[in-house]
């Protein structure tokens, strides 16, 4: 297949042949384990060393996806410290590189970035995932994602998009909720009933006038994907939007994430797409296996 002239993509990895779509089961999880301190730090006193990230932390969390760079006002009034310890904690994090000075104002460091390429499960769960998106945005010529599940969120891992695509709502890195995105409501079909209770006791808040807000009607939605394995998710996060979604098994049994197609609902066409979008997630998963 050629590709189109308004496709942006690296390359072309042709698709297996469409096979069947098994049922998944025996799902797993990876366990977040924390990287033990450096010597230097542990002879601070681990109380010590909480208090430090404490404040970093808000710190550079304070930066939203919208933001190229903050004050240090701002930087004060969205952190919650004190005027004194944010400016002190933003030249450290200045010279370690974190950090960057643009005028008066700062801005996140290069240093974050070359820190991000290196976390190893994203980095393998992206190189496995391009290949297959590739292929899926040539088929259809719409925006593709794959999603990986923190907490009540989606966290986009990776996304590519036509020119004619979806640019806006999501980004790579981004977050939106599990309860009204296609692949949000792919992984938490798929995850234990204690994640729904959660994302049930966190709100579920209308984002647009089609959002599913009633914890029953997702309870349903939800069972139907487990029966179906694919979800059509329809307006509920942008308006003219819809998602076509799969959760992604490594192996067939864990669950790494979950792969959609993004159109207009005017140009989705669900049933084309689906064998297309459970092909690429069955290869996704064997290479991970």
């Amino acid at each position: 297949m050629k590709a189109p002239a308004d496709v942006r993509l690296a390359g072309h990895h042709p698709l297996a042949h469409p096979v069947a779509h098994p049922a998944p089961q025996g799902l797993m999880y990876a366990a977040h384990r924390a990287a033990p301190a450096p010597a230097s730090e542990e002879a601070g006193g681990a109380d010590s060393m909480n208090s430090v990230l404490g404040k970093v932390r808000p710190i550079l969390e304070a930066f939203t996806s919208d933001d190229a760079a903050l004050s240090l006002a701002e930087l004060v009034r969205r952190s919650g410290a004190a005027k004194a310890t944010v400016h002190r904690l933003a030249q450290e994090l200045v010279a370690w590189g974190l950090l960057e000075r643009e005028g008066c104002d700062y801005r996140l460091g290069l240093r974050l970035f070359e820190l991000g390429q290196r976390v190893h499960r994203q980095r393998i769960l992206r190189e496995a995932v391009q290949p297959y998106m590739e292929d899926l945005l040539l088929i259809t010529r719409e925006t593709i994602h794959f999603a990986i599940h923190d907490s009540l969120d989606v966290v986009y891992l990776d996304k590519i998009f036509p020119h004619r695509g979806l640019n806006a709502e999501s980004r790579v890195a981004g977050r939106l909720p599990l309860y009204c995105t296609g692949t949000g409501k792919a992984i938490l079909a798929f995850s234990p009933p204690s994640l729904f209770v959660d994302v049930v006791r966190g709100g579920l808040k209308p984002i647009t006038r089609h959002t599913v807000v009633s914890p029953g009607r997702l309870r349903a939605q939800l069972d139907r994907i487990r029966e179906e394995g694919i979800v059509l998710e329809s307006e509920e996060i942008r308006l003219g939007y819809a998602s076509l979604a799969v959760p992604v098994f490594a192996g067939g049994t864990t669950l790494v994430g979950a792969l959609s197609i993004t159109a207009p609902t005017y140009r989705m066409d669900a049933a084309g797409y689906a064998t297309a979008l459970r092909t690429a997630a069955l290869g996704i998963g064997r290479s991970l296996a």
